[in-house]
């Protein structure tokens, strides 16, 4: 009776214990009924854990819808108009998804950009300029000429997530490759490794690139896609910016922080691996493939019969300089003198914020004449590329802030560029010629970015200005293309 006193107070746990202490002394019928006793208590305490629960998860879904509409919802509504009623159930959880994940990965991008912080890194360890003009003819072309082999074996799985998910993890384990290279390799050593992982990273991010236009259209409707991907743009650019004032503080060592942004850009992209496996997608279809390269070789006719596409893809090819460039122009910095090249940080800075202030202005004017932007991106390119000539031969080059100001210049031209010929492009071609029209350009372009390597060897055996003479030459030459095209806003 005291056991049982004391343990009154414990509630129906400890009635439970006492049945347990009291079976050697009652009978068969009082202990059949305490047993019962027992079963519905642990039955109640269960089921009110259940429904708790439920009320969280309820409670963590209503405030992510609410903010859903808040963010990609405007007055009229629009949502769930062309994706399947399953999924638009699911579409604040995947819109949300969407977001971190790209903007984990956009960060990354920023953190181990080859125009600029690979292009310092291989610089810094003494490797051949050789090697820093490959970088951004491998990023860029590694990323669009394998989509021609890989688009249809990826169309053949019916879950596409976990294809973006793969080529995630790789490109995090390539950026962890070269932070590791960085630290222990030096001089051509350094330059072959760091090369040849960035191309595993291109290639992977070519994986990415097909899957997820595919999964974004399964599980995000079309009036909240723009917002997804612009919302997560802006962050990454604010994580840049962030990353550029702490190099221009000088509170930690450039190597140091170089070596640390790559690490972190690999655990960014394994993060957004971890958090885009969370994404609902529904299976889609895996029938109607088509070989993507025997598809591409017979549209080649376009390239006769279309004189407006073989026009606006000269123009194109042309202007990929604006992209080239940066390590040819970081590299003469490097000749010039320390002064004009040790601001890594204000590279970065000026890059991410030409990016950020001038995308919107771009596509506003782009909206109303493609051409026309064409044609002032082709005229500041080649006026910043023969400003980096004139003050590369004088010395001006290695002044402070010089070469900053020119890159900043030269990255609101390509923001002007990559704006103008993807407007440019969707607004020439007919809806049925759209897909083949934008195809046959990515992969003529992606061929002309992999020849932007002999830049490289160009730079190796003459000299870095040549290739910058080179450049603002093909910019000029653009001009008088561009001005032949239609103003097809007009039409």
């Amino acid at each position: 009776m005291q056991l049982r006193a004391a343990l009154t107070p414990f509630g129906h746990g400890a009635a439970c214990f006492q049945y347990n202490l009291s079976t050697l002394f009652i009978s068969d019928e009082i202990l059949a009924e305490r047993l019962a006793i027992c079963r519905n208590v642990k039955s109640i305490y269960s089921r009110s854990w259940q429904l708790q629960e439920v009320g969280f998860l309820s409670e963590v879904s209503e405030r992510m819808r609410n903010a859903f509409e808040a963010v990609a919802i405007d007055d009229e509504g629009r949502a769930c108009k062309d994706i399947p009623e399953t999924v638009c159930h699911e579409e604040p959880r995947n819109f949300f998804t969407h977001v971190v994940s790209l903007a984990l990965t956009k960060s990354a991008d920023g953190l181990i950009d080859p125009k600029l912080v690979l292009s310092w890194l291989l610089t810094e360890l003494a490797a051949p300029v050789f090697f820093v003009g490959l970088l951004v003819p491998v990023r860029e072309a590694g990323a669009l000429l394998p989509q021609i082999f890989t688009a249809s074996t990826i169309r053949r799985f019916p879950v596409r997530k976990w294809v973006w998910i793969i080529g995630s993890l790789v490109q995090g384990l390539a950026a962890a490759t070269i932070a590791v290279c960085a630290l222990t390799l030096e001089g051509a050593g350094s330059g072959w490794a760091i090369v040849c992982s960035l191309a595993v990273l291109a290639i992977a991010r070519s994986a990415c690139s097909v899957s997820y236009k595919d999964v974004l259209g399964k599980t995000v409707s079309k009036s909240t896609r723009g917002t997804a991907t612009g919302l997560a743009g802006s962050l990454a650019a604010a994580v840049t910016i962030v990353y550029a004032i702490v190099l221009i503080s000088g509170l930690v060592p450039r190597m140091t922080l170089v070596i640390g942004g790559l690490i972190v850009a690999a655990f960014c992209w394994l993060a957004a691996a971890t958090v885009f496996s969370t994404l609902y997608e529904e299976r889609g279809a895996t029938e109607g493939d088509k070989n993507a390269f025997r598809t591409a070789i017979a549209d080649l006719q376009y390239l006769v019969s279309d004189e407006q596409l073989r026009r606006f893809i000269i123009v194109r090819a042309l202007l990929t300089t604006t992209a080239l460039a940066p390590p040819f122009m970081i590299a003469a910095a490097s000749e010039a003198g320390e002064g004009g090249f040790g601001g890594l940080g204000s590279l970065v800075l000026a890059s991410a914020t030409a990016g950020l202030i001038s995308a919107y202005v771009w596509g506003r004017l782009a909206d109303r004449s493609s051409r026309k932007v064409l044609f002032v991106a082709s005229f500041v390119s080649m006026l910043v590329l023969a400003l980096t000539c004139w003050f590369s031969v004088t010395g001006w080059l290695s002044a402070p802030m010089v070469l900053p100001i020119l890159l900043f210049c030269l990255m609101i031209a390509y923001q002007g560029v990559r704006l103008g010929r993807s407007t440019h492009l969707v607004d020439m071609a007919t809806a049925d010629k759209r897909a083949t029209y934008t195809a046959l350009s990515n992969t003529i372009i992606g061929v002309v970015l992999m020849a932007g390597g002999f830049f490289s060897i160009i730079a190796e055996v003459y000299e870095v200005i040549v290739v910058l003479v080179m450049m603002a030459i093909m910019c000029a030459a653009a001009i008088p293309v561009v001005l032949g095209l239609d103003e097809v806003q007009e039409e």
